[in-house]
């Protein structure tokens, strides 16, 4: 039977809050392709017609909507639609920053396809600051606005007051409420998970939240250390809205806990084996 174990306490809320999603899903310039671009340098604009497209040098900046991109050089590209000029990449480059009411993201390349409603930002010191939090990334930002899904690749560091999120890769899984809102539907740490808390710190090879539940699940050569404490399984689970945390053994006939305490620590919670967890 499966034993309720308390001894992870608020750990795995990090998992939830600790960036806001929806920092991320504003930090992009507005998919709707009605909403007018105004391009404002201040060195030159050069409108290359046979070539279909528009470059800005020297401080640009591109507004459109509630979102404003900032770099050295912009280069927009259209094609000649029935109803005018169409729009259908923004490519950024130099000192780039994607400022919305939310976050602030910031790199030294961005491009923007309008028709896919994909952005891509690479670069050094890549990082997104939104509400209080650092999200930051080795090799990239990828938001897929259309479908909703957001990732930061490469030795990826989210940090929050105090609390912070390490993995290869995170990913963040939007859908819309009732009232046409994006909304948090899943959110994922990818390969190498370390979850660091003021009293805790988790480690596995993949961390997932989900919203509909309001459960969080940690896999893989869990570990788990509180002081000088550590418990070990092949998964660790989490309800947010009881704040019962268990942890499991792996699957086989062989499959256990362990757990290593020390006296006067803290309160010792039970625990014991749990050979063939599903």
């Amino acid at each position: 039977m499966m034993r309720s174990l308390l001894f992870l306490g608020f750990a795995f809320f990090l998992v939830l809050f600790l960036f806001s999603p929806s920092g991320w899903a504003q930090g992009t310039l507005n998919p709707d392709r009605n909403e007018p671009l105004e391009i404002t340098a201040d060195d030159s604009l050069e409108w290359h017609r046979t070539e279909l497209y528009f470059r800005a040098q020297k401080n640009v900046h591109a507004v459109q909507g509630g979102t404003t991109l900032i770099s050295d050089v912009l280069t927009a590209r259209y094609r000649d639609g029935k109803e005018g000029m169409d729009i259908h990449t923004l490519q950024a480059d130099g000192h780039v920053q994607i400022i919305s009411a939310q976050s602030k993201a910031y790199g030294d390349h961005a491009t923007y396809k309008v028709d896919t409603g994909y952005v891509v930002m690479t670069g050094r010191n890549l990082r997104l600051v939104s509400d209080g939090q650092t999200v930051s990334a080795r090799d990239k930002f990828q938001y897929w606005v259309n479908d909703g899904r957001l990732e930061a690749v490469g030795s990826a560091v989210a940090v929050r007051l105090g609390d912070r999120i390490e993995a290869d890769k995170l990913i963040a899984t939007f859908t819309e409420d009732k009232q046409g809102k994006r909304t948090l539907k899943k959110l994922e740490a990818v390969g190498a998970v370390v979850i660091t808390t003021p009293t805790e710190i988790l480690m596995g090879e993949l961390a997932i939240y989900q919203a509909d539940t309001n459960i969080a699940e940690i896999h893989g050569n869990v570990k788990i250390k509180r002081g000088p404490n550590i418990l070990e399984g092949d998964r660790a689970q989490v309800n947010l809205d009881t704040n019962i945390s268990k942890i499991f053994g792996g699957s086989g006939e062989t499959g256990r806990v362990r757990g290593v305490f020390y006296p006067g620590s803290e309160t010792k919670p039970k625990i014991e084996p749990i050979p063939n967890a599903e």
